[in-house]
């Protein structure tokens, strides 16, 4: 069954790829959804959805353990029997697609919003997704090897964020603390908790190519925590630094408060950097999603390779991406009142769903 990915990743590897894959979308959105809800307690209410991400976590590592060498598709039917499985495997493949589209449609906005206001979006789309469509031809192993080599480089930008950032600190900001109560901080946790947290479902579909089994619950529990840890202090800086109403009303916070960067006259507009985190880390993203929905494609209906399905697949998403919001308004309610609901669903009550019977089935017998 599992001739379609010949490549093995490490565990340092599958760690890498699950950081990059957090900071993904989740730095330069993830702050604005936060303080809309939570105001100034933004702040907690990042470290309350990822306190509920890790508790995904062991949920998804329970079920992704009792199967090892199978992925998320293989062992849906596995659990449910050939037509429920082949059906919840239809849902996980549309969710892994849509939510590639989405992340793509990202892309373009971030883009054609701030960077290069006068691009056609499609351009930007069909640039990015070429670079995404070569690496996800090569395989699993040479996406994790190349994350390895960029992991120093994201890892200096972000620190000299934070260090520059320092000087900008205004502490009254973050006051009354906890005005908004246990219900606004809750509320607010959920936008952590879908993006990134219960897209993390993806990674259910590379468990079985990580060389040592034993080893990818602290890999999968590390990678999460440190790309929490960025959004939670991304989020206190942007609160510290912009205020919480100016993070609520702007859609890419994260980029205007690199723009606040001024140490003397000579270091100024370095908001690059932060362009430069994101671009690296959307593109890991953006290949995990695609590369899942390709490789569960493929497992679904029984074929040697994914590779002959990239390329159509590639225009579908190309096309979807653009169809799939009509502008970036709208795009503000659908990431805080529409996908946490969806996200939930695809990305805690199947795969519970999924556990509770295979443990039921295993009592039985």
């Amino acid at each position: 069954m599992g001739e379609i990915e010949k490549g093995k990743i490490n565990p340092r590897q599958f760690s890498v790829l699950t950081l990059l894959f957090s900071l993904g979308s989740s730095i330069l959105i993830v702050p604005s959804a936060l303080t809309s809800i939570a105001k100034q307690d933004g702040w907690l209410a990042a470290i309350a959805g990822v306190a509920g991400g890790m508790l995904l976590l062991l949920l998804y590592h329970a079920l992704g353990s009792r199967y090892p060498g199978q992925s998320l598709i293989q062992y849906s039917e596995t659990i449910l029997g050939r037509w429920l499985g082949k059906l919840a495997a239809v849902l996980f493949l549309g969710y892994f697609f849509l939510l590639s589209a989405l992340v793509l449609r990202n892309v373009g906005d971030f883009i054609t919003t701030i960077v290069m206001p006068e691009t056609p979006i499609q351009v930007v789309h069909t640039l990015f997704l070429l670079a995404i469509v070569i690496g996800v031809g090569l395989g699993l192993e040479v996406i994790a090897r190349s994350s390895e080599i960029f992991l120093p480089c994201i890892v200096l930008l972000i620190v000299v964020l934070i260090v520059f950032l320092i000087p900008q600190i205004q502490f009254d900001r973050i006051e009354p603390v906890f005005e908004t109560g246990a219900k606004g901080i809750i509320h607010g946790s959920l936008s952590v908790l879908s993006i990134p947290y219960l897209e993390l479902v993806v990674f259910l579909m590379i468990f079985p190519y990580v060389n040592r089994p034993n080893k990818i619950r602290p890999a999968f529990m590390k990678g999460a925590v440190l790309g929490g840890l960025v959004i939670v202090v991304v989020t206190m800086f942007c609160v510290f630094v912009l205020g919480w109403d100016f993070t609520a009303r702007h859609t890419f916070p994260s980029y205007t408060l690199a723009k606040k960067i001024q140490v003397g006259e000579f270091l100024q507009r370095i908001e690059v950097l932060v362009a430069v985190i994101w671009f690296l880390t959307i593109f890991y993203k953006l290949a995990i999603c695609f590369y899942a929905s390709m490789l569960g494609m493929a497992q679904l209906f029984r074929m040697r390779t994914y590779r002959p399905l990239i390329v159509p697949s590639g225009i579908i998403l190309c096309v979807l991406s653009i169809v799939v919001y009509p502008n970036i308004v709208y795009f503000r309610v659908f990431a805080a009142e529409i996908w946490p609901f969806y996200a939930l669903t695809m990305g805690f009550a199947l795969p519970g769903l999924l556990l509770t019977v295979s443990v039921l089935k295993s009592a039985f017998k």
